[in-house]
């Protein structure tokens, strides 16, 4: 049995090397959740829970995530065996409804203990364990600026760092976009796969248009071009285009999943911890899409190294994972806050074999960046100091 000793939960905000432009908000920085979570053994278990532009992309925000486990999620765990992470994430689920993100956190917190306290990594507690050590990993093209992201993906080629790459859309006019996708399509023929992501910001027709028009320049794949919960449209959609149309806030847990699979809704499924409530839930929503022979692809909320890591621990259980992976906020970020900085390399993201999440966090950066901090600024902290 053990027993929760202590827990921390706080907000860390990092900067982003760029601008990175989405339909509904352009981030200059990223805020992260980090829960630590400490046993009456002294076992420490750490997770992340983070969103995109605070309430601009869906219904938790890093403030309301902190609130939901400090207020509620942490006096339930203090009442149960922490050890059984299913039947504490059970109780966990009866007293607290919603607040993905914020239960995706703790849950990450507990495996990473459970992993540490048996000495296996997290991927050895889910499903039927791990069935790789490393996974592709695509790059967003999100300055909006054709030549720019040209030149960002003929680098990131050059250093064998991706060749997959998504571009986000849905700002401009339809043809414009189109125009935009094309150009870069043509730039990196034979070399690259390109998908897209419109992030809901389309209306039926406007997807039929764009749909098609991206089919004829390239195009790979479509992501949640409309409304997620408008499931009829997207059966439209789906049964009518050329290009797969990949469901991904249409998808909050595995009856979403259910749902779409069974309606027909989607070609691919986005698998993201913390839309669908934490990695078991994960798990789930990647079984029903290989029973509906629906395609799977890792996604992100552009969690940093934690949320990453937590992320490929799942979706190295994943037999088939067609579409790779975009496993890529880490490197979206100026600083790095682990000890040990993840390993990328050969287009692909190792998994990490260590007990728990297998990494661990630098102290001095946690307390530099931590929004809530009150020691004074001496100096700087930057990556590789």
């Amino acid at each position: 049995m053990a027993v929760l000793h202590h827990a921390d939960t706080f907000i860390v905000d990092i900067p982003t090397i760029r601008p990175h432009v989405l339909a509904m908000a352009t981030m200059h920085s990223q805020a992260m959740v980090l829960v630590r979570l400490i046993d009456d053994n002294g076992i420490e278990g750490i997770g992340e829970g983070t969103t995109i532009g605070g309430l601009s992309y869906g219904e938790e925000s890093p403030e309301s995530i902190k609130s939901a486990i400090d207020t509620y999620i942490v006096p339930v765990l203090k009442t149960c065996d922490i050890s059984r992470v299913g039947a504490t994430m059970a109780k966990v689920g009866k007293c607290v409804r919603g607040n993905h993100f914020a239960k995706c956190a703790v849950e990450t917190a507990l495996l990473d203990m459970a992993g540490k306290r048996l000495g296996v990594p997290v991927s050895e507690l889910i499903g039927g364990g791990r069935v790789r050590e490393s996974m592709p990993v695509a790059w967003t093209l999100a300055s909006g600026d054709t030549a720019q992201d040209i030149a960002e993906a003929e680098e990131m080629l050059a250093v064998r760092r991706h060749r997959i790459f998504k571009l986000k859309i849905g700002k401009r006019e339809v043809r414009d976009d189109v125009a935009h996708v094309g150009a870069i399509c043509k730039a990196l023929s034979g070399r690259a796969s390109i998908r897209v992501d419109v992030n809901q910001n389309w209306s039926e027709t406007q997807a039929k248009l764009g749909m098609a028009m991206l089919h004829d320049v390239g195009c790979d794949l479509v992501e949640q071009p409309i409304a997620g919960d408008d499931i009829a449209a997207m059966v439209r959609l789906a049964g009518t285009q050329a290009v797969p149309l990949m469901a991904d806030e249409a998808l909050h847990g595995p009856r979403t999943a259910l749902r779409i699979a069974a309606a027909g809704a989607a070609g691919v499924f986005a698998l993201k911890i913390a839309q669908s409530g934490g990695l078991f839930a994960t798990a789930e929503v990647a079984a029903i899409g290989t029973a509906a022979g629906i395609g799977l692809y890792g996604g992100t909320m552009l969690e940093g190294a934690v949320g990453t890591i937590a992320s490929a621990q799942v979706l190295a259980t994943i037999p088939d994972l067609a579409w790779g992976t975009e496993l890529f906020g880490p490197l979206l970020q100026t600083e790095e806050i682990l000890t040990e900085p993840l390993a990328y390399s050969d287009f692909s993201l190792a998994v990490p074999a260590g007990p728990g999440l297998g990494i661990s966090l630098d102290e001095d950066k946690i307390a530099f960046f931590r929004r809530d901090r009150t020691a004074p600024i001496l100096h700087s902290i930057s990556a590789g100091n």
